[in-house]
């Protein structure tokens, strides 16, 4: 089975193909999949923007397709970044200066006031248009400076510490971070889905009750 991943981020890629390692599936990017142009993301919600990412996809290639939109949601910030998490510091700001933006948003917040969450929610398309929601939510707190080795694309990794945790997300290995992560939970989910899809040949396959 084929399955196209929305999105231009490797290291997205890398997580999902480790999860789906298992499976009989060949994961690929968009880029590989010949979609290079970006969707703009103007839904209100995670959903919106991850079903709007995957409906393109799936238009454009006539494949399977999944794509996700994930959130940094901080309590103390009214819960910013949120649904912009990309783009909440202005076009200018990208990569591992967003962590350091939102670092900087919150100089004067004590350390019992920093808590959380990482939310993903992810969309599965099938090639006739009929799509199924997944969602991943995990607690945390943001670290007062950045710590670990970041991975591309993935800023905030260095400054969020999940819950039960000492360590950022980008102090583990990813193994370690897929096994509790928030678009780890969202993927095991897609993962069963698609276990029970590769014992069926039939493309209007229906969730199991």
């Amino acid at each position: 089975m084929k399955l196209v991943f929305a999105t231009h981020n490797h290291g997205k890629i890398r997580e999902m193909a480790s999860i789906l390692a298992d499976l009989a599936i060949d994961v690929v990017s968009a880029d590989e999949a010949g979609v290079t142009k970006d969707v703009e993301e103007d839904g209100s919600t995670l959903e919106e923007n991850a079903l709007k990412k995957a409906k393109y996809v799936a238009h454009e290639t006539h494949e399977w397709v999944i794509a996700d939109d994930t959130g940094l949601f901080i309590d103390a910030l009214g819960g910013a970044p949120g649904i912009h998490s990309n783009r909440w510091a202005g076009e200018q700001v990208k990569g591992n200066k967003l962590a350091e933006y939102t670092l900087q948003q919150m100089l004067k917040i004590p350390a019992d006031k920093r808590s959380g969450n990482f939310t993903s929610v992810v969309v599965v398309v099938a090639p006739g248009g009929k799509h199924w929601t997944f969602q991943g939510k995990l607690k945390g707190t943001i670290a007062p400076s950045p710590r670990g080795t970041p991975r591309p694309l993935l800023p905030y990794d260095t400054i969020f510490i999940p819950e039960g945790e000492r360590r950022t997300f980008a102090e583990m290995s990813e193994s370690e971070k897929n096994a509790i992560s928030h678009r780890g939970r969202a993927f095991e989910g897609i993962k069963k889905f698609l276990e029970e899809r590769l014992k069926v040949d039939n493309k209007d396959y229906e969730v199991p009750r």
